[in-house]
């Protein structure tokens, strides 16, 4: 018995076994045009195997690059399209050009510290004090993730004026970000006294004989 693991690897493993032995079929055929049929009969089961995919468009190109490929790109036959050359699939990617810059604090991360900059550079006084507020709230989340201890607000902004270089130069009071956010707002879910008792209507029913 003969296992898959034995076998020759599928380049391309969807279209199954048994077209794969017709691909190598056609390599052992020497008449030109009969291995010419060979193909075109292969091309058609092949997009008999995927009929949702007839009306994409280049269906049939691609038919003919798979079966350049299945064939390692030794069929010699006339390919009615300009099929994919080997060395194009073997191409890797250019490298990805990473930031060599040192974090300053990794618990806050290098985007908060470019967004400190713009806050630095931001000229409308109203517009930058609610940023660096909203800095500020996401400065200590982040820093309580990291410390589940807890930190005091002097933490967040001697951070702030060292990121800043001295341009940000707040006091606590001005971030105020132990404040409670619904202080005063009136809890409208609490359940309100109900000194009212209905009237038991079963009482009330008189029994049927």
């Amino acid at each position: 018995m003969e296992y898959n693991t034995q076998r020759k690897k599928m380049q391309l493993p969807e279209y199954g076994r048994s077209v794969q032995n017709m691909v190598d079929h056609a390599l052992t055929i020497e008449d030109r045009e009969e291995r010419q049929r060979c193909a075109d009969a292969i091309i058609g089961i092949m997009g008999g195997m995927f009929p949702h995919l007839r009306d994409v468009p280049d269906f049939k190109h691609k038919l003919w690059d798979h079966l350049a490929i299945m064939s390692d790109f030794k069929l010699d036959i006339d390919y009615p399209f300009e099929i994919v050359k080997q060395e194009d699939l073997v191409v890797k990617p250019e490298q990805l050009a990473y930031s060599n810059g040192d974090i300053r604090y990794r618990h806050y991360g290098r985007i908060l510290e470019g967004l400190v900059q713009k806050a630095v550079e931001i000229e409308d006084e109203e517009e930058r004090k609610a940023l660096v507020k909203l800095l500020a709230i996401q400065m200590k989340k982040s820093f309580t993730n990291w410390n589940k201890d807890g930190m005091e607000d002097q933490k967040i902004v001697d951070d702030l004026r060292e990121y800043s270089k001295g341009a940000i130069d707040l006091q606590v009071e001005d971030l105020r970000l132990n404040e409670p956010r619904y202080a005063n707002k009136p809890n409208n879910n609490q359940r309100k006294p109900n000194n009212q008792r209905k009237p038991n209507n079963n009482n009330q029913r008189r029994k049927q004989y």
